[in-house]
């Protein structure tokens, strides 16, 4: 596609009417601006001193042009993403003044319900373009953006729905936000994939202290993008009122009907610190003159009074939107405080994989009232058995030809079929629009997924090793978190599947587990399968759900023939939270998961054998939820107990296993809480080195015989 550069010196001159075609409504925009404004006063003289607002980010400067270009957002498929300093189009775009006070308040209600700093926003609006959940990390909102604008296409192109045409994505974020890995991913997607996306930049030319030069070579990321394939930019002055609105018009409506990226810069001035604690000791005496001398509220008088208002107008304006602020905030300061026995609700879904209570307002296919058969917890085991990479490509394929709205993607997941063969066939079967592959980038994977989820679609995506995790940890941070910090008008269910563990031998970058990470991450439920079986129920469960979940697929398992099992059916779904006993016993219980199991089974026979003592071997299957209860009633009965995994010891979610034994169950216990594990190094590659750090069935055999013996 042919790029063009739109240059706001070449193309406009000093005439106020110069694009008769744009009406933006001035006396909207007129009032929005004094509402910003307004707001923004009242907080920082008023609500910050008295300490009733903790967070503030004035957008005086920024405030005109987000206005005008939310008055742009007119598909009501049409969603945004910003930051902090994004209010003013969030008001363009409908969120009510109460609303937009009662947040920044921490009140009831309003959009974390006291749980999120205001400043960052939700608004799932149903009859209009929506606000997705913003996030407190700089660079954070483009790749759910970009996620967004390829759901948009796949629904209006894979799923036929006509009334997502001509709907856009838009981004927000400051000059800085332009060196982060969120910016170039998404940049990344949405040029190689011309998706439907507007990247604006409002260059102040600061990131907190720091120069936007520091940001990007020369300070102007739309001269560095110049040559950027596939991409079309504009360019201009934020304040000009007649500049400003010609450019986010002709932005938008490049984006709508090219159903091509663009990005728009620009320039504001940022009239007040980066928060509210900032002085801009860092900023000249001249700089702040100068800033000053381009506000745009002064601008936007000029230019609309007196050809389009009258002073007298203009003034009731101002008044009008002060009386507005005014009351809403009032009636904001009328709510009551959050209530704290609401705390810990909606971090999961509240009614399981397949109920209808409480469900959020936009996400995932519950929110659509698109429902999946429920399944059944009995497994109907037919035909050979077959390994778990085999059951797993199974799953999947028997689960896109059950719901059309969900994708499959991530590196060499396409043609390639997965670098563990796990996809293979899937992409020939179903069409590269939902089995397809992406740049090397977990950031713009687990990003977009997310994205791609919030617009009513199951994203299922892979990271190809745990390792390569680490660069997507903040929006799978962000993920988890949203439903919570949402008060549930928000979730993001997806599938993570995330291959990790030793195999024929090990490395510090290809067999890491650390799934004690995911445990903790707020929000995740995380299967950690020892079989075929199992992988199925637990897959399907996962995919029918209602929340995110890593599914992690050991490497040692995909292929080992103690893993294989028959198909368990065509409607198995396992529970999470529902450990197996794999061998019962009297004398001690073993809880393991994942490939430790087998080497945990191994270890009872060798006990059996030169003891006769009976070891219980409990697999959990899930690791969140874990059944405590399961193995709480294994340990009074056993009076011992022994946790095995691969993971490292110190820290490891043996720990938090042995602290529930240790509370619940300290009276009955005949020997001391142990656990056996890899110790605190990394994983090592040669194989006698990986025999001697990963426990071993003799090892555990040996664990066994000494707590047997205590």
């Amino acid at each position: 596609m042919a790029r063009a550069r739109h240059e706001a010196s070449s193309q406009v001159t000093s005439s106020r009417d110069q694009s008769p075609r744009i009406r933006p409504d001035w006396r909207r925009v007129a009032w929005l601006l004094h509402v910003s404004r307004h707001m923004d006063m009242v907080e920082e003289t008023r609500l910050v001193p008295e300490k009733q607002v903790l967070y503030q980010f004035s957008a005086r400067g920024h405030d005109l042009a987000q206005i005008l270009l939310g008055q742009n957002l007119t598909h009501r498929h049409d969603a945004v993403c910003g930051y902090y300093r994004s209010r003013p189009i969030l008001l363009s775009i409908g969120v009510p003044l109460e609303e937009a006070m009662a947040g920044p308040l921490a009140r009831a209600g309003g959009y974390s319900d006291g749980r999120d700093i205001g400043v960052v926003f939700n608004f799932p609006n149903a009859n209009g373009p929506s606000a997705l959940p913003m996030c407190g990390g700089v660079g954070a909102q483009y790749t759910p953006a970009v996620g967004w604008a390829q759901a948009i296409e796949y629904r209006r192109t894979v799923l036929d729905e006509t009334d997502y045409e001509g709907a856009i994505s838009l981004a927000l974020g400051g000059d800085a936000s332009v060196a982060t890995n969120g910016f170039w991913a998404a940049l990344t997607i949405a040029t190689t994939q011309q998706l439907p996306m507007l990247f604006y930049v409002e260059d102040n030319g600061f990131g907190i202290s720091v120069r936007s030069s520091f940001q990007t070579p020369g300070g102007n990321i739309a001269a560095n993008l110049a040559s950027f394939q596939g991409l079309t930019i504009f360019e201009g002055d934020g304040t000009d009122p007649a500049e400003a609105a010609r450019l986010t018009q002709e932005a938008t409506e490049f984006v709508r009907k090219q159903r091509a990226p663009a990005l728009l810069r620009l320039t504001v001035p940022r009239l007040s610190g980066h928060s509210a604690q900032d002085t801009q000791g860092y900023k000249s005496e001249a700089e702040i003159s100068e800033e000053n001398a381009r506000d745009p509220l002064p601008r936007l008088k000029n230019y609309l009074v007196p050809d389009v208002f009258t002073d007298e107008v203009w003034a009731s304006i101002g008044t009008d939107a002060q009386r507005d602020v005014d009351a809403a905030l009032e009636a904001a300061l009328a709510r009551p405080l959050p209530d704290p026995k609401n705390l810990t609700r909606h971090v999961f879904s509240e009614d399981g994989p397949h109920g209808i209570k409480a469900v959020q307002k936009k996400g995932g296919l519950a929110a659509e009232g698109h429902t999946l058969p429920r399944g059944s917890a009995q497994p109907e085991p037919s035909g050979p058995r077959i390994n778990m990479a085999a059951a797993i490509r199974r799953t999947l394929e028997q689960e896109l030809g059950v719901n059309p709205k969900m994708l499959v993607f991530g590196e060499d997941v396409g043609p390639k079929g997965g670098v563990h063969s796990v996809t293979t066939g899937l992409q020939a079967k179903f069409g590269e629009a939902r089995v397809f592959d992406t740049s090397l980038s977990e950031e713009g994977i687990i990003g977009r997924a997310v994205g791609m989820a919030l617009a009513g679609l199951m994203p299922v995506p892979e990271i190809q090793f745990r390792k390569y995790a680490d660069p997507a940890c903040e929006q799978l941070n962000d993920c988890g978190t949203l439903r919570w910090r949402t008060h549930n008008r928000f979730a993001a269910p997806m599938v993570v599947r995330m291959p990790g563990g030793f195999f024929k031998c090990g490395d510090p970058w290809h067999s890491q587990t650390n799934e004690v990470q995911f445990v903790h991450a707020i929000g995740w439920r995380v299967a950690v399968p020892s079989n075929a079986e199992d992988a199925v129920g637990l897959l399907r469960a996962s995919l029918r759900g209602n929340d995110p979940v890593i599914f992690f697929e050991h490497r040692a398992m995909l292929d080992h023939g103690w893993a294989r099992r028959p198909w368990p059916g065509d409607d198995y779904v396992l529970p999470f939270g529902k450990a197996k006993t794999v061998r019962e016993g009297g004398d001690i219980t073993v809880v393991t998961w994942g490939a430790m199991v087998e080497r945990c089974e191994q270890a009872a026979e060798r006990t059996a054998q030169e003891t006769g003592r009976s070891v219980e071997v409990i697999d959990l299957r899930t690791l969140s939820p874990w059944d405590s209860e399961a193995v709480i009633a294994s340990v009074r009965r056993t009076h011992r107990c022994l946790v095995v995994h691969e993971d490292n010891g110190t820290a490891g979610f043996g720990a938090e296993i042995l602290a529930v034994i240790g509370k619940e169950c300290f009276l009955d216990l005949d020997a001391p809480l142990e656990r056996l594990t890899m110790p605190d190094i990394p994983s090592p590659h040669n194989p006698v080195l990986l025999n001697a750090a990963v426990p071993s069935a003799e090892c555990i055999a040996a664990k066994i015989d000494e707590l047997l013996r205590f």
